[in-house]
């Protein structure tokens, strides 16, 4: 079961904590990545789920000592992110092969000899070594089950149907979604037991406030982060679902 956690802190000293390894302590690093990013702590049954919102649509997921990367980029919307600051990755997932989603150079920079590499196929011959997910694909890496779901529009004509993906990241019991670009899809809300969302919000590329509301009623997530919201204004979310079971947190995520 998972529990809603704890507030959110400025730091990365859950991520951190995973760099210092096989080779043992060492002084806590004094960096101002550690500094300027928020964090949410989820606990789970297994053990805390610490998320980093790097911004845009970029996450980091600490969890019983692996880094886990979606979409990492420079950060096109804000203070360009120094992945060499941050720890290794265990695992990388990209959703698709926009450059604000897909930055082959920060994935060289995190990944190490064991990083295991997720993406799509339009990504793979950009990054050697990945493994390509299609839509409805289900695969367990290190111990992490994830699940490759459909990311389209249905209204705009930016992300057609088959080419990116969404993702599932089964960590334990706890289920956690991260959307990539899309719409609000029929495979969307037919999901089931999502516990944590990360729906785009993006105009005109991906939803409005509207659409994130309708998918969210639909398939119920405990909790919803709207990211990658551009200028769209999160708070306009939250009012439209004031009244539903869901809690929406909104972090630095445009």
């Amino acid at each position: 079961m998972m529990r809603i956690g704890r507030a959110p802190k400025i730091a990365i000293a859950a991520l951190a904590a995973l760099a210092v390894g096989a080779a043992g302590a060492r002084a806590a690093p004094n960096t101002e990545a550690e500094k300027m990013y928020e964090e949410d702590v989820i606990q789970t049954e297994a053990g805390d789920l610490t998320i980093t919102f790097l911004g845009h649509a970029s996450l980091a997921f600490a969890y019983q000592g692996k880094a886990v990367y979606v979409d990492p980029v420079g950060n096109p919307s804000g203070p360009p992110v120094d992945y060499s600051k941050m720890p290794k990755a265990d695992i990388i997932l990209v959703t698709h092969e926009h450059f604000d989603h897909f930055d082959p150079k920060a994935v060289s920079v995190l990944r190490k000899e064991q990083t295991q590499i997720i993406l799509t196929k339009a990504c793979a011959g950009k990054v050697s070594g990945g493994t390509v997910m299609k839509n409805g694909d289900a695969l367990t890496v290190q111990g992490i089950k994830i699940e490759a779901v459909p990311a389209y529009n249905i209204v705009q004509k930016f992300h057609p149907k088959g080419v990116g993906n969404g993702y599932i990241l089964n960590f334990d019991k706890t289920r956690v979604y991260v959307a990539g670009d899309t719409e609000n899809t029929p495979e969307m809300k037919q999901l089931k037991n999502i516990d944590i969302a990360f729906l785009p919000m993006n105009l005109p590329y991906t939803m409005t406030p509207k659409m994130v509301a309708d998918a969210a009623k639909a398939f119920g997530p405990k909790i919803l982060y709207p990211y990658h919201y551009g200028q769209t204004d999160p708070n306009k979310l939250v009012d439209l679902l004031k009244d539903s079971k869901t809690q929406v947190r909104v972090r630095k995520m445009k």
